[in-house]
């Protein structure tokens, strides 16, 4: 493994010398060889799947927990606040079970978390600088970044061991992120993949979802068989270029069976899915807050028509949505607006279609945000933010700025995870550490991969060594979260 980034190195240096190793990881991917499935690898028995497809909503940039769903002592804005008495900026409210309050602004996912199991105790490590792209890339992969070689995506581990659920469509479908033109993109790329597992386990990547539709047609002005020889053409270039100096046989014809995969969704039936304008007038009003409310409502149809494992993102951009250095009340109520209504409709969907129980939906971030603490104690990150240690004196620092890893909250549904039930606790005073169960992304990995019926010990062999599905095969899963 290469050595992490040194924590006293300023963060601007620091991505770069991040995306400088992870391109190095990137180019060593291209020429690995075929990874090698270990089978009969002492207790890598797959568990009984409880879901059969995984919606990972994904809250990219640091959702506050203390502003969602662990909500803490309730201060409103005034001049003079005090920041030390700053642990939620909006006060809580009732759910549809009893004793379990979550923040002012989602009362529709408050009526539908008597399905869900709340997890309350999330802890990341803490990995000097605490750049987003980092522990999005520790999220996503379940290892710590940069590595030797590319790690997959949780998502293309469960295209690869699981297989497609429907051949027509992607097993892998990343709905909301732009991968170009946006700050950090690089780094987003570094774990939007299938990494070593090659190109036909990686993520379709549909930044707009009312664009979906789009996607999976010929350009517009080409009729099928024009398009039809093109794609053939396209196919023998491919296949016969001497890149094969730069990439392995084993990657080249991946490659090749992603685009025949490309290729046979846009002759079938099922690339209706991706047309969000299909359904009523009444379904779309209720999803359409914005991108990511039309992306709840994608990965539903997605779902109903096959699809194993999408993400939606409220998309990560630097400084945007949950990123929040400044304004951070204000534009967690915008926030509010735009995820809660649709994630409310989306559980309500699944469940009216039968499709809840076996599909887990995921709510998560890569870490939870502190008026005060960078980090965790004693953490030696360099601070994130600027608005003033003592005392709130304008609304823009209202709010909940700096980078918290000590304790965050990860709601699911469905997947066989108790209904009406929270898991861990945060203590009700700064810090607002994990006091109780904590459950580190390792043992989270692990918990997901089971309720998918893959084990946490699943191992391939990429370049003579072996490589795990959580990190070196120690994930252990929550039981008490199941039913």
């Amino acid at each position: 493994m290469i050595p992490p980034l040194d924590p006293t190195v300023p963060p601007a240096i620091a991505r770069r010398d991040f995306l400088r190793k992870l391109a190095a990881a990137g180019t060593a991917a291209w020429a690995a060889g075929e990874p090698r499935r270990v089978l009969g690898a002492e207790g890598a028995a797959a568990p009984a799947a409880r879901a059969d497809a995984c919606i990972l909503l994904w809250m990219g940039g640091g959702m506050a927990a203390p502003d969602t769903f662990d909500p803490k002592h309730y201060e409103p804005f005034r001049k003079g606040l005090e920041v030390k008495t700053m642990l939620s900026t909006f006060p809580a409210i009732d759910t549809a079970v009893d004793g379990v309050r979550i923040c002012q602004g989602l009362e529709n996912i408050a009526q539908v978390m008597d399905r869900a199991t709340l997890i309350r105790s999330a802890v990341q490590p803490d990995l000097g600088s605490i750049l987003h792209s980092r522990h999005q890339y520790h999220w996503h992969t379940g290892y710590v970044p940069p590595q030797t070689v590319a790690c997959p995506h949780l998502g293309a581990w469960m295209a690869r061991v699981l297989g497609p659920r429907n051949p027509v469509v992607p097993a892998f479908v990343n709905i909301g992120q732009r991968l170009e033109g946006v700050g950090e993109s690089e780094e987003l790329k570094a774990f939007t993949t299938a990494g070593f597992f090659g190109s036909e386990f990686g993520p379709m990547n549909l930044p707009f979802p009312e664009e979906a539709a789009q996607s999976v047609k010929p350009p517009p002005g080409m009729d099928a068989g024009r398009f039809s020889n093109r794609q053939a053409l396209f196919r023998r270039l491919v296949d016969g270029n001497p890149q094969r100096d730069f990439m392995s046989d084993h990657q080249q014809e991946s490659l090749l069976r992603s685009m025949e995969n490309a290729y046979r969704l846009l002759n079938a039936k099922e690339r209706d899915a991706f047309d969000i304008t299909l359904e009523s007038k009444e379904t779309l009003a209720a999803y359409d807050t914005g991108r990511f409310g039309r992306g709840c409502l994608l990965a539903r149809r997605l779902v109903e028509a096959g699809a194993r494992f999408i993400e939606v993102t409220t998309e990560y951009v630097p400084f945007l949505h949950w990123d929040t250095h400044a304004d951070g009340h204000a534009t967690l109520a915008r926030l509010h607006r735009e995820i809660d209504a649709p994630i409310a409709r989306l559980i309500r969907d699944l469940e009216e279609r039968g499709l809840l129980d076996r599909t887990l939906v995921v709510i998560a971030s890569e870490f939870s945000r502190d008026a005060l603490v960078e980090g965790r104690p004693g953490s030696k990150a360099p601070d994130q933010t600027s608005f003033p240690v003592d005392r709130v004196e304008e609304m823009k620092h209202y709010g909940l700025h700096r980078h918290f890893t000590g304790g965050t909250s990860v709601v699911l549904f469905g997947g066989g995870v108790k209904k009406g039930f929270v898991y861990g606790r945060t203590a009700d005073e700064r810090p607002l550490l994990a006091i109780e169960n904590p459950v580190t992304i390792r043992d989270l990995h692990a918990t997901l991969m089971t309720a998918m019926g893959i084990s946490p010990k699943t191992e391939f062999t990429v370049e003579g060594r072996p490589f795990y599905v959580t990190e070196d095969g120690h994930g252990q899963p929550v039981h008490d979260i199941f039913a």
